[in-house]
């Protein structure tokens, strides 16, 4: 993403309302050829390039699964699938990717540059990982019937088990794009006629986690990364592709991010969070001349080398306090 920078080089002055808006448009229509581009070099097939005539959703899915041998043809309930998904996934607030991507852009880096930025911080599995590590504990949940099992070793805390896709920082209450996301998981099930039974599994357990008081205390609800696993295997993700597709959605809202940033010439500053002190307001600190004396080493070679105070085979200078080295510079002291 960062090297389109490169490729298009002559329309990056952000300071023209034009260069910006097609450094948008190019950096949106370049994303799912990456991302394909990415998944084919992945997988050791040939790239495949976008075609004229079809949407974005089906274009994406063109160049993920079709070959130079074989056609493909794009199923319209997986590529309405795609749209919904990455609208459900377009923006939401200053999160952490969102964050950096605005922090990037306000030292007047390119847009391609800031969007890398922020798909380096989505990278990060607390942020871009969530809906693949859903679908890892769907899977070893195994069936509805050890549910109860897995409720009551999350509440005791058992190590390595987390309930995910639940909570977030700023819902705390159900999020609404889990209801929208839940829905269209229902729809596409109901038209492909597909039974996948990690779906019952999360049924069940949205269900048990919603009606159990240790859960509604905390505001443990599911979240939009709870059915999006779901939704992308049944259209044919595989899970090693699940940050890319955030990402893919996501960068719509990067972009329109960086553009309201640097629209407002006259108020865009370069970002500095405030930073407050909270360690030790005083420390004591030992005098030069009751600190303990070391001893510096010196080989044969004369290479330095830090010891105890045993004897080497070389010459040994005593370091104190009473008489500064001559010799080696303050890097090598101890």
């Amino acid at each position: 993403t960062g090297s389109l920078s490169a490729y298009y080089h002559d329309n990056l002055d952000w300071s023209k309302p034009d260069d910006r808006e097609i450094c948008a448009m190019r950096l949106i229509a370049k994303m799912p050829t990456l991302a394909a581009m990415a998944y084919k070099s992945h997988i050791g097939e040939p790239v495949v390039y976008p075609r004229a005539g079809m949407t974005y959703a089906e274009n994406f899915l063109h160049m993920m699964h079709a070959t130079p041998t074989k056609a493909y043809k794009v199923n319209p309930i997986h590529a309405r699938a795609i749209d919904k998904f990455l609208i459900l996934h377009a923006d939401h607030e200053q999160n952490a990717s969102t964050s950096t991507v605005r922090i990037a852009g306000s030292s007047q880096a390119n847009p391609f540059a800031c969007i890398a930025a922020g798909i380096a911080s989505l990278w990060g599995p607390a942020h871009g990982g969530a809906n693949e590590a859903v679908i890892k504990m769907l899977n070893e949940i195994g069936s509805v019937e050890n549910i109860p099992k897995f409720i009551d070793d999350v509440k005791n805390k058992r190590s390595g088990i987390r309930l995910m896709g639940f909570g977030h920082r700023v819902y705390k209450n159900y999020d609404p794009r889990a209801q929208y996301m839940r829905t269209l998981c229902n729809e596409i099930f109901e038209q492909l006629e597909y039974d996948d039974p990690q779906l019952q599994v999360a049924i069940a357990l949205e269900r048990a986690a919603l009606h159990d008081e240790y859960f509604k205390k905390r505001n443990l609800y599911p979240n939009v990364d709870f059915y999006s696993g779901i939704v992308l295997r049944a259209v044919g993700i595989p899970l090693e592709m699940y940050t890319v597709m955030f990402a893919l959605g996501r960068s719509l809202g990067w972009i329109t991010q960086w553009l309201e940033l640097v629209s407002a010439e006259s108020a865009m500053r370069i970002g500095r969070p405030r930073q407050l002190y909270r360690g030790p307001k005083q420390r004591e600190v030992q005098t030069i001349a009751s600190r303990q004396s070391g001893f510096l080493h010196f080989d044969d070679d004369e290479t330095p080398q830090l010891g105890s105070g045993r004897q080497s085979s070389g010459a040994v200078r005593r370091i104190s306090s009473a008489k500064a080295p001559a010799g080696p510079p303050d890097s090598y002291s101890r």
